[in-house]
């Protein structure tokens, strides 16, 4: 939609994981190098930390995209990782194509080695990549790390990579955990974007699209972005398609703070973990003393009672002119398809 209205040749923020839009942030190239050394050495866990959305899944696939020789790699993806020890076989199992369904365990590790060993003897690397581990139960955890421990002539069969968010560093620190601890042979930390780097990524994943300044950001509106998404890719380019598209429907071609400031708003209601910290007001504060100052709660309840009013009014306001003109972008997207259509006719 707003990528033909902008020439853009495709759209530039997308949620999905992509290496074509990789950008290489000074945390991100580095973490890029520490993975390439564990891929190198071709065995035990290489572990990617981050907060949501800091671009894990996507460094991984970056650093598959970079080998070589791609077709010598056999890679498989765990997402659903809130299992127990004797599902996780199954699947893996499931996830490199193996029958699973019926197996015991002592058939899912035989048919995992067998399948393991076939691949290395065609010259192939198996590896597989385990999503959301920091929700791995300290059993699988252990299930893991014995499949990894699976050799043959003297070489491991399979490498794993955990990617996980930054609580998982903490779960690895327990006790019970350090022979898996002693299997790491790479691991990261991912860090937020700069306030340069947001502008820089901003533009790195506009010009991989043809960007050709339309529209135009200014400085102001890339601060507030970075101050709204705390530098966190995925919430740029959420924050960032949501400004796309409400230019394309004011017909906007310079992206001022203005605009960002209207547009996160409007993300934060409607996903309150993108909202900025709130601080308590003065208001609350009195009111938990209520109970040791007989004047005081009177005058506090309803100092706050007639805010609360006066903030629900203007909510409701904010409302209405938000369903007027959600109204009218429909009016505009239903007036742009009969013209598609018009066209296609012609």
């Amino acid at each position: 939609m707003y990528d033909s209205y902008y020439k853009l040749s495709g759209k530039p923020f997308q949620l999905a994981p992509d290496p074509f839009f990789f950008f290489g942030s000074s945390t991100h190239k580095r973490a890029l190098a520490y993975l390439r050394y564990g891929l190198s050495q071709g065995e035990g866990f290489i572990i990617v930390t981050g907060d949501v959305g800091t671009g894990k899944s996507t460094l991984v696939r970056t650093l598959f995209g970079s080998l070589e020789n791609k077709t010598d790699i056999v890679a498989a993806e765990l997402v659903n990782t809130q299992l127990d020890s004797a599902d996780i076989l199954r699947m893996v199992a499931a996830t490199f194509g193996l029958a699973h369904k019926s197996s015991e365990k002592t058939s899912l590790i035989k048919n995992l080695e067998t399948f393991f060993i076939s691949r290395q003897q065609e010259g192939k690397r198996c590896m597989l990549v385990v999503d959301e581990a920091q929700n791995l139960p300290f059993e699988t955890l252990e299930e893991l790390r014995m499949l990894s421990n699976m050799h043959n002539d003297g070489k491991t069969l399979i490498q794993i990579f955990l990617l996980g968010q930054s609580e998982f560093r903490e779960n690895l620190a327990i006790p019970q955990l350090e022979q898996v601890r002693q299997r790491v042979t790479a691991s990261y930390h991912l860090s937020h974007l700069t306030a340069e780097e947001t502008q820089a990524y901003i533009e790195h994943r506009l010009k991989k699209v043809d960007w050709q300044d339309d529209p135009v950001f200014t400085a102001e509106a890339y601060q507030q972005i970075f101050e709204f998404t705390r530098g966190i890719p995925r919430r740029i380019n959420t924050t960032c398609d949501r400004l796309l598209l409400y230019g394309f429907l004011e017909e906007k071609h310079r992206i001022d703070g203005e605009i960002v400031k209207i547009v996160s708003d409007e993300i934060a209601q409607e996903q309150p973990s993108m909202a900025p910290e709130t601080v308590k007001s003065p208001v609350n504060s009195s009111l938990s003393v209520r109970s040791k100052e007989s004047s005081t709660p009177v005058t506090s309840y309803q100092s706050d009672l007639e805010n609360r009013i006066i903030q629900l009014e203007v909510e409701m306001e904010a409302m209405k002119k938000r369903f007027n003109k959600e109204r009218e972008y429909m009016r505009k997207i239903v007036q742009i398809s009969l013209n598609f259509d018009d066209d296609e006719i012609d």
